[in-house]
């Protein structure tokens, strides 16, 4: 193909966008098509290589799986900013953290899981949050856990220098409070907070990765499912309603619903915003298993 590749085969989009969805349960259909040519073609030519067949096979048996952590980073969409979706962290503070604290009969931090965390902004946004406006975080031990499959934004977010347009809808108190200017259009989370979080890579859709986040009050998980097919979401509810504690509560994206993947969460709505609780005992029957048909 030489230097004129400028489109994949048929048959190579579909071989790759199979082994891509078997192995992060994004599914890219034929809407993205241009997308996934263009990002792949990058990734190819960028390994010396003129032909989709000999690139695929070194990705794939590649030892350390280096090339293939790239093409996850470049095929993941990170458009976010500091409080998006601003009324679920007012619900977080007026409700829901309240009901966990009431909730808990054991011993040991209040745990928080942000994921996909993105480029940082929606975990840096909770401990923001927290700091300002809930009244207990002087008295309770807080852990904000940060996760995504795209290692290039976990470098962001462990940096945590933003430009002025992700901070638009921050307070200026805020800013002066917990933001430092470090260059031009540069402004970098104050070290305390940075060092509170702990960022994490993790693949939503490996089991053998996932399985050590347990026990968390409260997860958020935006704006992921909507990148999976119906399947991959059945998965990844399951997942989800393994990693809380019975009483915890998710958030999802406003055009989320869990109540198409899983029955094993309840709806609860709260004057600013709706989330899923995971209940404190089984229905009957019922399992983190029990998932939509």
């Amino acid at each position: 193909m030489g230097d004129a590749l400028t489109r994949l085969t048929d048959s190579d989009f579909v071989r790759f966008r199979d082994y891509f969805y078997g192995r992060t349960g994004i599914y890219f259909d034929e809407s993205k098509r241009y997308f996934v040519d263009k990002r792949l073609i990058e990734r190819i030519k960028a390994c010396g290589f003129n032909d989709f067949r000999n690139y695929f096979a070194m990705m794939r048996f590649q030892a350390g799986e280096q090339e293939f952590q790239k093409l996850v980073n470049v095929m993941t969409v990170n458009e976010t900013y500091f409080m998006r979706e601003a009324y679920q962290f007012d619900c977080l503070v007026e409700n829901v953290l309240d009901e966990c604290m009431a909730d808990r009969n054991r011993q040991g931090p209040l745990r928080i899981w942000s994921i996909p965390s993105s480029t940082g902004e929606e975990a840096y946004s909770m401990a923001l949050t927290l700091l300002d406006r809930w009244p207990h975080i002087d008295h309770v031990d807080v852990e904000i856990i940060a996760s995504d499959i795209d290692t290039a934004a976990l470098e962001v977010a462990r940096r945590g220098i933003y430009k002025k347009r992700s901070l638009q809808y921050l307070s200026d108190g805020a800013k002066q409070r917990y933001f430092q200017s470090v260059g031009p259009d540069r402004w970098q989370v104050a070290d305390t907070i940075r060092d509170a979080i702990s960022f994490t890579h993790v693949n939503l859709a490996d089991p053998a990765q996932t399985e050590r986040y347990r026990d968390f009050d409260i997860v958020f998980c935006r704006n992921l499912l909507i990148y999976f097919d119906e399947a991959s979401r059945r998965q990844a509810a399951g997942v989800l309603h393994e990693a809380l504690r019975p009483g915890g509560f998710i958030f999802l994206g406003h055009s989320e619903s869990m109540s198409r993947m899983s029955t094993a969460f309840q709806i609860r709505k709260f004057p600013k915003a709706m989330a899923y609780q995971k209940p404190l005992r089984p229905g009957p029957g019922q399992s983190a298993a029990t998932v939509q048909p």
